[in-house]
């Protein structure tokens, strides 16, 4: 979908108050509030806007420990089973096919290091991961930037490392 400077202001102006009102962002805008709806519409419509439910803080829920792991599979039960079978535990919170060593690439949260032990121990113990390598975050600088990439297809200048 092509992605003109008003539809960048729109969802700059969600990014940055996600409970805002159309009818506000219309205000703010300075256009039709139907034109506001219209342009959300076709950018959910597309996949653009993926969804609008609340962003939650793992670590603010207790799990304040974030790796990544690598994961080579059992190849014989391929990707979807496997995907399946991490499915069923909440602490992986991503899990990525990859090109490379391993298999997969799978983000998981822990509520400390030993208990991100337990995490990987019950990955491994679906019996559909042969090993797994992991990396612990220490910090994280920015999660999840996506606005730069609108206001870069709307043909905007960076605006920095926002939301």
């Amino acid at each position: 979908m092509n992605i003109d400077s008003l539809d960048s202001d729109i969802v700059t102006l969600f990014s940055q108050d996600p409970r805002m009102s159309v009818l506000e962002a219309s205000r703010v805008l300075k256009v039709a509030r139907a034109t506001v709806q219209a342009r959300l519409d076709k950018m959910q419509r597309a996949g653009v806007i993926a969804g609008w439910g609340p962003r939650l803080e793992p670590a603010e829920l207790g799990y304040v420990v974030k790796a990544y792991c690598s994961l080579v599979i059992r190849q014989e039960i391929g990707h979807d089973a496997v995907a399946a079978a991490l499915a069923r535990i909440p602490e992986v919170l991503e899990l990525h096919t990859v090109s490379g060593e391993s298999d997969l690439l799978a983000c998981v949260v822990a509520r400390s290091n030993a208990d991100l032990q337990r995490v990987l121990d019950e990955i491994t113990g679906t019996n559909t991961v042969l090993r797994s390598s992991s990396v612990i975050v220490l910090n994280s600088h920015f999660d999840s930037r996506t606005l730069p990439l609108v206001q870069a297809a709307a043909g905007k200048p960076d605006a920095g490392p926002q939301g």
